[in-house]
């Protein structure tokens, strides 16, 4: 019926025109100045318009009439096949399997009946039917078929993504193992644990395993998932299309932060832990970081790319959308890690976690190069200078740490104080981070910031000895002398708390040893330097010269000959030789009960010490009774030079003893 009313229309608006003409023509008839032959020309005009108007008329009625006939046949073949595919599309729906697991044959097929769909409905809207229409309803219903088949191939696609899915778990790192659920006691130590040697090892991830690029699914698949994400796209499902891929593959990711053994965790229950759980998952998430961002991320990269690879603004919308939501809660946790309390065991583990990002931070540049990646892309920055910032304030809360770190009594035996050996195997462990320490400690090297002993000065003993200037010594390095000059001088207030002035100077000799010793066989001798060396081996040999005057200068005085004599005479009074012999192995055992639980760790120092003692001690006594032997029985010798010189050999061993025990004869 609408086609006949516009045929109407079309005929009227001819005639008009026609009418017009005509209308002009008698017009000028009417003219008196027009001649006879003019007249008559005009006359001839307006008879051929008529008869123009009427054959027009009827020519456009025929044809109309046959337009109309053709169209209506076409619509007839529309209907007609639109009824054979939706027979098939709903055949399928009542179908409880999977298209594509019963072959190509039957997925090739129901893609052809989808296609037909489309272009059925394509060709419908083209037609420009009018609402009320007859016609409309048949557009209508080809929309449903082809919304149903579009629903269907959706389900099709996510059953495929994951039921295709490949499984990968690093080969060279083992997540799923009891290893990390053990405390790492050398990174938790305190400054009063006397069992820290070594205070932390870094983790290491072989970087092979890192960069191991998967096939998330079977690559025979992909052929089959663009087919369908053709299909939809063309038919102007692309939202719903990208939707399932993205809602599919953030549960994938998700499921390998799980195989990571990465939780979901808040900013508080971060903040929450005690710091052995919080060590074990920042270890955690320092492997897991590496093995999410260069294997599944770049996988799922991949992916999007070869099933979007044709449409690049989908495939990278996809991909950042997909993978947001876990990227962003790796950084979460790192950024609860930054913004903690600054506690100096963290310091390691931040260092390593601050590493880790800078040398992602390019590959997830890479990964989000679009301007919907550039929100990761910004975060990832953000926490990378939280981390930077924290390592920077957590370095100059250890400093205080170690310079209030106050003691009431004093470290027993004198040997090497827990806090000496926490600081030099802290700084140890830290030259594995010189670079980044550089990079990050570099504003906070001001010369008039460095207060805390002479060591710190930019232009100190130590430079001008190796030969150097402020102007190459790194950041590190002024922090490192300042950090250990800061505890010589935190040791120097511990040594006051000793009443004896020999075990006061045994304890400075053991720690300048240590901290000489830490420095010379590890990398801390490039940084800190050979000058800095010899003062503290110049200082521990100062302290141990002043320990063996503090020790023996009162004991050896008695080997004397002064005072000995009678009065006014040279000759030796036996009554006051005896004496002072008595006095000497008085002070002998006394030195000797105190100082076997006295203690000198480094076996080569004790034995240095055990010698220069004997050279000294057994040389005098041997010439004191040399001298006087005339003058003395055996019962006045109670011990010859090999019995002393053998319990000097008990010295310094940390188990106080008395020669009234020793077996010793």
């Amino acid at each position: 019926m609408g086609d006949y009313k516009s045929l109407t229309l079309m005929l009227e608006r001819e005639e008009d025109l026609i009418a017009a003409a005509q209308h002009i023509v008698r017009a000028v008839e009417t003219r008196k100045n027009l001649s006879s032959n003019a007249r008559k020309i005009l006359s001839d005009l307006g008879t051929q318009l008529s008869s123009i108007s009427k054959v027009s008329k009827t020519n456009r009625v025929e044809e109309g009439i046959g337009k109309i006939e053709e169209r209506q046949e076409g619509i007839g073949e529309i209907e007609e096949r639109l009824s054979i595919v939706q027979d098939k599309v709903m055949n399928w729906e009542i179908d409880e399997s999977m298209i594509w697991d019963c072959g190509s044959e039957e997925a090739d097929e129901y893609v052809k009946v989808v296609d037909e769909a489309r272009r059925l409905t394509q060709t419908l809207e083209s037609l420009c039917l009018s609402k009320d229409s007859e016609e409309s309803e048949l557009l209508r219903r080809a929309h449903d078929v082809l919304q149903t088949a579009m629903v269907r191939l959706e389900e099709e696609f996510r059953y495929m993504l994951v039921h295709n899915r490949q499984s990968f778990e690093p080969e060279h790192v083992s997540f799923r193992s009891s290893e990390d659920d053990v405390v790492d006691e050398r990174s938790i130590v305190s400054f009063g644990d006397d069992s820290v040697d070594e205070v932390l090892q870094r983790d290491s991830i072989s970087r092979g395993s890192e960069e191991f690029i998967m096939d998330w699914v079977h690559p025979s698949i992909i052929p089959e998932l663009k087919c369908i994400v053709n299909l939809m796209f063309d038919s102007s499902y692309d939202q719903e299309c990208t939707h399932a891929f993205i809602s599919v593959q953030k549960d994938a990711l998700d499921d390998c932060l799980f195989i990571l053994e990465v939780e979901k965790l808040s900013i508080e229950d971060v903040l929450k832990m005690e710091w052995s759980t919080l060590n074990s998952k920042m270890r955690r998430w320092i492997r897991a970081m590496k093995i999410f961002v260069r294997v599944y991320l770049a996988s799922e990269k991949r992916l999007s790319d070869q099933i979007f690879g044709d449409r690049d603004s989908f495939s990278s919308t996809c991909f950042v959308e997909a993978s947001r939501v876990s990227v962003l809660q790796l950084l979460n946790f790192a950024e609860a890690v930054a913004i903690g309390p600054r506690q100096p065991e963290k310091l390691l583990r931040i260092l390593d976690m601050y590493e880790v990002l800078a040398d992602l931070s390019p590959d997830i540049d890479a990964l989000y190069t679009d301007e919907i990646g550039s929100h990761v892309r910004t975060e990832c920055q953000d926490v990378l200078k939280r981390l930077g910032y924290c390592v920077k304030a957590t370095f100059v809360e250890f400093e205080s740490a170690v310079a209030s770190n106050i003691s009431t009594n004093a470290f027993a035996g004198g040997g090497i104080h827990h806090l000496t050996r926490y600081v030099m195997n802290y700084l140890r462990t830290l030259t594995d981070y010189s670079e980044t320490l550089d990079l990050l400690l570099k504003d906070d090297n001001k010369e008039d910031e460095v207060s805390f002993s002479p060591d710190l000065n930019p232009v100190s003993e130590d430079d001008s000895a190796s030969g150097r200037s402020s102007r190459c010594v790194s950041p590190a390095a002024l922090h490192f002398r300042s950090l250990a000059s800061i505890l010589e001088c935190n040791l120097e207030g511990k040594s006051k708390l000793y009443k004896d002035d020999a075990l006061r100077h045994l304890f400075l000799m053991n720690n300048n040893h240590y901290m000489a010793e830490k420095v010379k066989v590890s990398e801390l001798r490039t940084i800190l330097g050979d000058g800095w060396i010899r003062k503290r081996n110049w200082k521990f040999q100062q302290h141990a010269m002043n320990y063996e005057r503090a020790t023996w200068s009162s004991v050896l005085s008695l080997l004397r000959d002064e005072g000995i004599h009678y009065p006014g005479s040279n000759s030796v009074s036996r009554t006051l030789l005896k004496d002072r012999l008595h006095n000497f192995y008085v002070a002998f055992e006394d030195i000797y009960k105190s100082q076997t639980g006295w203690l000198i760790p480094d076996s080569q120092l004790r034995e240095d010490l055990r010698i220069s003692t004997s050279l000294k001690v057994i040389q005098a006594y041997r010439s004191f009774v040399g001298r006087h032997i005339n003058h003395l029985n055996d019962k006045n010798i109670k011990y010859n030079a090999d019995d002393l010189e053998n319990f000097l050999l008990d010295l310094f061993e940390g188990s106080p003893s008395s020669l009234h025990h020793s077996h010793r004869k």
